[in-house]
């Protein structure tokens, strides 16, 4: 999630992090599968390309409907309506960069299935430092997200550009 605080926090109302974390969660239900049933390939379908464009636009269509149910519940309601074009960014922003953060790591993963069966992207960086950028990417997120909010209200602006655009 680090990453995607980085995002909402340059992005803004052009970004949702409850979509994008909503994709982060629907990939890797066919991992927890695999792990609770001891059958299957950890890392298969879901985590490559093709399956992740499928997922981002599974995780779009239900995650503008679960994000907007979710800012109703948290009385953040001056954050509706979640735009389809913000919704479809941000499901596969989620969908593509769990792919690729995860390729890094994991040595069963091949992205490019059924195309190429090797991972490219494996042992580029250390998981030490993939931890690391993805800890300090949402730290350095969230003080931006803030410094920006207070600013943007400090001049009477909103956050949520999408809304700006519809006024």
């Amino acid at each position: 999630m680090g990453p995607g605080i980085l995002l909402k926090a340059v992005l803004q109302g052009s970004f949702s992090l409850m979509v994008f974390g909503w994709a982060q969660v629907i990939m890797d239900i066919q991992p927890l599968i695999v792990l609770l049933s001891g059958e299957g390939h950890l890392h298969g379908f879901t985590h490559t390309y093709i399956g992740a464009t499928l997922i981002g636009a599974v995780s779009a269509v239900t995650g503008k409907y679960a994000a907007e149910f979710g800012l109703r519940i948290i009385g953040a309601a001056h954050f509706l309506p979640i735009s389809w074009p913000v919704t479809v960014f941000s499901a596969f922003i989620g969908a593509y960069s769990h792919v690729l953060l995860d390729s890094l790591m994991h040595s069963d993963l091949e992205p490019f299935a059924p195309f190429l069966r090797v991972n490219p992207f494996l042992s580029f960086i250390s998981v030490e430092v993939l931890h690391k950028v993805c800890l300090y990417s949402g730290m350095i997120g969230a003080l931006l997200y803030f410094v920006v909010a207070r600013w943007l209200k400090k001049h009477n602006l909103s956050l949520h550009t999408d809304a700006i655009r519809r006024r």
